[in-house]
């Protein structure tokens, strides 16, 4: 992505200390979003309680790893190489032109698509009150007030997003001790839940009816495949890093606190609502319009307790309004970094005199009206679509910085290039990044296995599934032979000194916060990362 000129002029006013703060909720408010929120919804209801805890814990433990896999291969690139497009523009210097192409098409398709997907979350959590309206005027609310935040500005944006990012940590948190509570028995109506629900309607859900193991394995290979969707966009800390102040310094850090925060939300989330939510309860069923909710708005309603399912309704929605505005402006930020590339049209490349590019926010913004699609397939059919194709073009783009990653590598063992002269280096590589390349494919290519289960075929599924699977390939191909028409870099000819000397004249040791609220967040981070 090409840095807006705008967001350089408001975030001028923190102090470097403060820039690293708001990275890291950032980058929480990344990957705690609707996919933990509604989209754990569908895996309960698939898997069961254990079936869902354990589809997380093997997310934490496989896709988790390669997301930090991902995290660390593109945090040492980008420490050592803080240039502006981040991985879109290292492809093209390590791999070749027709790869940062297809790289840099993928990333803006994961972002456009995700927006719609996020607006039908938002529709879904709306029925919760009201179930008559047409979900066209929620879709239409809310979309509005994205579109707005985004031609507000980079400074609007930011500070929208800090307030929505914020309520939404706040939110999850207060969730996982309210359902500890709930669990004991310290709810209104004293009932002490414990493992209930894993016993009936039990553990595991068999999936469509297919009995013994088989049908027990499925059940947690579909969540495992379908939570995928909540770790997509982990990356956006490291690519945001690399066009801010000081990124030799602050990229470590961020990569090492955002993790542990990823597996205390999900994994204690996830076990909670297999605790206090039955895998039968209707509405857990995102294909019904008339049941559609977030498990933790059912747990708390099963609780009775009056007035705070809406609270935290109302709560869950500013995460899903939070997340189409970030996926707005990263899409823009992502076309626009295409056009002043060479690779998109350069009308995308135009801008205001306040450094808006505003005709790439108003092309990315019409593919929200996709969203729409839900007035007749119901918002929750359609959210799913999309988080599938989201999930897949996610997982493709991680694939694509890996394997920039293993070029990078060769490249600097080719001119004797010492790791250890880089500001941030892992000891996992170079294995990190080629599990990641291998992993990424095996999971991309098994997402739509219940199509070719008997009597399983649907077409939406196979199509929302494999589609973005087969278009980074085939976007490559068209550029590598019919465009740039250009050989992969070799090793040794790789650039590891072009913009060098400039970003070494602008790193500096920080100063420790002088605000209260900045000493407040580092202290919080500290404390989390203790974990």
């Amino acid at each position: 992505m090409a840095a807006d000129p705008s967001f350089e002029k408001t975030a001028s006013n923190e102090s470097p200390n403060e820039k690293g703060i708001n990275r890291d909720v950032e980058a929480v408010r990344g990957v705690i979003g609707t996919g933990l929120f509604l989209g754990t919804a569908g895996p309960l209801r698939q898997g069961g309680p254990v079936g869902l805890m354990l589809g997380y814990m093997v997310q934490v433990t496989l896709v988790g790893s390669i997301c930090y896999s991902v995290m660390v291969s593109l945090g040492e690139m980008i420490a050592f190489l803080p240039i502006p497009g981040g991985f879109i523009k290292l492809a093209e210097r390590f791999v070749d032109p027709s790869f940062s192409f297809a790289m840099g098409w993928n990333y803006w398709y994961n972002w456009i698509i995700v927006l719609p997907a996020e607006l039908s979350a938002a529709s879904v959590l709306i029925n919760y009150w009201n179930k008559t309206v047409n979900d066209a005027v929620w879709v239409t609310i809310f979309f509005i007030v994205v579109v707005v935040i985004n031609l507000l500005g980079a400074g609007v944006y930011g500070e929208c997003e800090f307030i929505f990012a914020s309520i939404k940590v706040l939110t999850i948190t207060g969730l996982i001790i309210l359902g500890i509570v709930l669990d004991l028995g310290g709810g209104p109506n004293h009932d002490r839940i414990g493992f209930r629900y894993w016993k009936n309607p039990g553990p595991f859900v068999q999936f469509s009816g297919i009995e013994g193991v088989t049908g027990r394995f499925l059940g947690w290979w579909a969540v495992m495949t379908q939570a995928a969707f909540s770790f997509i966009g982990t990356e956006v800390v490291a690519v945001a890093a690399g066009e801010a102040k000081n990124p030799r310094k602050n990229l470590p850090k961020a990569i090492k606190r955002v993790y542990i925060r990823i597996l205390v939300f999900y994994i204690g989330g996830t076990t909670l609502i297999g605790l206090l939510v039955p895998s039968n309860d209707p509405g857990l069923n995102l294909t019904e319009k008339n049941a559609a909710a977030s498990p933790f708005v059912i747990a708390i309603s099963k609780a009775g307790i009056k007035g705070l399912p809406s609270l935290i309704n109302a709560c869950l929605i500013t995460s899903a309004w939070s997340a189409a505005s970030s996926d707005l402006y990263i899409s823009s930020r992502a076309i626009y970094g295409l056009a002043i590339s060479g690779n998109a049209p350069k009308i995308f490349g135009y801008t205001t005199k306040h450094g808006l590019p505003i005709i790439a926010v108003a092309f990315s913004a019409c593919f929200g009206c996709l969203a729409y699609m839900g007035t007749s397939a119901g918002a929750g059919r359609v959210f799913g679509w999309f988080a599938n194709m989201t999930a897949i073009a996610g997982l493709m783009t991680w694939f694509g910085i890996a394997f920039t990653y293993t070029r990078f590598y060769a490249g600097l063992k080719a001119q004797g290039i010492s790791r250890k002269s880089l500001p941030y280096a892992s000891p996992l590589q170079p294995y990190a990044a080629w599990y990641t390349v291998i992993a990424t494919l095996v999971i991309c290519f098994f997402s739509g296995f219940t199509v070719f289960l008997k009597g399983g075929w649907a077409s939406d599924a196979f199509v929302t599934n494999y589609l973005p699977l087969a278009l980074f390939p085939l976007m490559y191909l068209i550029s590598r032979f019919f465009f740039y028409k250009q050989k992969m870099v070799a090793p040794q000819d790789m650039d590891f000194k072009g913009g060098l000397d400039e970003i070494l004249a602008v790193s500096y040791d920080e100063p420790p916060p002088t605000s209260f609220m900045g000493r407040f967040w580092a202290w919080l981070h500290y404390e989390l990362y203790q974990i």
